[in-house]
């Protein structure tokens, strides 16, 4: 799983409950310019799978990036689609309630894993 800022440690909690179940990696980048590309393709060497997590839309943004870099740099080594949890193309509703719904969320985060593994 790859996250950046909020989001690092709602995947971490993520990881914490699905650990009986299965083991997660969780990078931090802690930048994004410049972006640690190794880290990621490493993990993702490993693993086979990756989960991208970000607050920002779905298009255009910091998971859109990652996908682009997994899918040039290191697509021999995915055994799934990557999947982003990220905040769907659309406006972020005043509401609360609402906007609970769309952001990313621990719960989003586990069930995204859980369907990869």
């Amino acid at each position: 799983v790859v996250a950046t800022g909020l989001m690092v440690g709602k995947a971490v909690e993520a990881a914490d409950e699905l650990k009986s179940k299965c083991s997660v990696e969780v990078i931090d980048p802690r930048t994004i310019v410049p972006l640690d590309e190794e880290a990621i393709l490493r993990s993702l060497g490993k693993t086979g799978r990756l989960v991208i997590v970000d607050e920002d839309y779905e298009r255009c943004g910091f998971s859109a990036e990652v996908a682009a870099i997994a899918a040039e740099k290191g697509f021999r080594h995915l055994d799934a689609p990557v999947v982003r949890v990220a905040t769907p193309n659309v406006l972020i509703p005043y509401s609360p309630a609402l906007e609970r719904h769309i952001l990313p969320s621990k719960e989003k985060i586990v069930k995204a894993i859980s369907q990869m593994v």
